[in-house]
């Protein structure tokens, strides 16, 4: 039995907006270019060895209709003036052999940074975790990523934000990490 397990995964994000909900999903996940893919939403794990590619890069390995696992962030609202986010963060282990997380955040009244650092908190907490350290976790200015002595290789995040502009107009936001088998 062969596993799937990702070689290579990207970061993408998308504002949309539209007369539904549906339709303001679908225009983000335009903006964030994964539309003409079936997406599959999975869990948080940061499978070992994958190697983060840019976008461009990642959409060149994909065909249309082609079933993409994704951890999905996504947010939707028609108030106007609300400010909607979608962020995904992750982090990883120094030891590639090891899997590092995925996490993803949706929040209301959120600014883009406030809502991707708090989903790059959240993968590296999850990180720390499963090697027992959540206290030694901590917040490196200069570096701008969460460290844990040695254990931690780095911790990033991809967030998406937008207000709602028109009354009963539709707005979604989406963060995405893309794995490719």
């Amino acid at each position: 039995m062969s596993s799937l397990m990702a070689s290579k995964l990207f970061f993408t994000r998308g504002v949309g907006r539209g007369e539904s909900m549906l339709q303001s999903f679908e225009e983000a996940l335009r903006d964030g270019g994964i539309a003409p893919f079936n997406l599959v939403s999975i869990s948080s794990i940061f499978p070992p060895y994958a190697e983060v590619v840019s976008r461009e890069e990642g959409m060149k390995l994909l065909t249309p209709g082609q079933i993409l696992f994704t951890v999905l962030a996504r947010n939707s609202s028609e108030e106007l003036n609300r400010m909607i986010s979608a962020a995904i963060g992750y982090a990883l282990p120094t030891d590639r052999s090891k899997w590092g997380y995925l996490s993803e955040h949706h929040s209301f009244g959120e600014t883009e940074k406030t809502a991707g650092y708090y989903a790059e908190k959240l993968a590296a907490e999850m990180l720390a975790s499963t090697m027992g350290q959540t206290r030694d976790l901590v917040w490196d200015r200069e570096r701008e990523e969460y460290v844990l002595n040695d254990k931690i290789l780095t911790t990033k995040n991809i967030c998406s934000s937008a207000v709602v502009m028109k009354s009963g107009e539709w707005t979604t936001t989406i963060a995405a990490a893309v794995l490719i088998v």
